[in-house]
């Protein structure tokens, strides 16, 4: 890569293949790499566009005819957990969660192979290796952060420090919110809903860090994989006239996180 090329980011559009989400349909994607010193600044203008950050790619739909995709945000501050979110907190309040740097670590993948075999056998990134699941923690030029979900262990209460690892979380901090890159979970803890319950402790996060919102990445109605994003209200989606609010319209259900 060129110094021109890190320094002004070039543009590149995919050619069209098989959309995972909406059955029948052909998706495209524009991306661009996020690389050199201005990779921060560059990942935070283009995540607040409706891009999307993988390793050292950023990336949007430009799928011809569909605008299915719609990135949202949920608003911190305003965030309330209803009577069903505040279940899965308590369901969850023997987890600790943990912030480390992205240094990936053997116990780390044998949660993220086991998440893969159970849930997405058949997905795109089915065939990750060890050495895949480092590269996809540890390229980037942008601040990331591993987060580490354990179950508290008997000497938690001195050491502050959890147990058994059960879910990982990794995520981008940006000038105004945590965007949650990738997280995934121990399969066998299902009854749990830990991808739930990680999106619930980012908005925590961001609020004690002071950060509006927290970026969950495309909402897709319709979509069995993508539609429980929308019922972390209130939140913005972005449109063609900018980010819109959408206010609580009434109770969410259970659906479990499968991105």
């Amino acid at each position: 890569m060129t110094q021109h090329s890190r320094d002004t980011p070039q543009f590149y559009l995919t050619a069209p293949s098989p959309c995972p989400y909406l059955p029948g349909r052909h998706e495209r994607k524009v991306f661009t790499h996020l690389v050199g010193d201005k990779a921060g600044d560059l990942n935070d203008l283009l995540t607040h566009g409706g891009f999307r950050r993988s390793q050292s790619i950023a990336y949007r739909p430009a799928c011809d005819q569909c605008r299915a995709c719609v990135s949202i945000r949920v608003i911190a501050n305003e965030f309330r957990p209803s009577r069903n979110f505040r279940k899965i907190l308590a369901r969850n309040a023997d987890v600790i969660g943990e912030q480390r740097s992205a240094v990936p670590t053997s116990e780390q993948y044998s949660v993220f192979r086991a998440y893969l075999d159970r849930r997405h056998r058949h997905g795109g990134m089915a065939d990750m290796t060890v050495l895949d699941y480092a590269m996809m923690v540890e390229d980037s030029h942008v601040e990331t952060r591993i987060i580490e979900y354990r179950k508290r262990g008997i000497d938690s209460g001195i050491t502050g420090r959890g147990d058994e690892l059960v879910a990982v979380a990794l995520t981008d901090v940006l000038s105004d919110g945590l965007s949650m890159v990738y997280s995934f979970f121990e399969p066998s803890e299902q009854n749990r809903s830990l991808g739930t319950f990680m999106i619930l402790d980012h908005i925590t996060r961001a609020r004690r860090l002071g950060l509006p919102y927290v970026y969950l990445g495309y909402w897709i109605e319709g979509s069995k994989k993508m539609d429980y994003k929308g019922r972390f209200l209130p939140q913005q989606r972005l449109a063609p006239s900018g980010w819109l609010r959408v206010d609580a319209t009434g109770g969410e259900g259970l659906a479990e996180p499968q991105d």
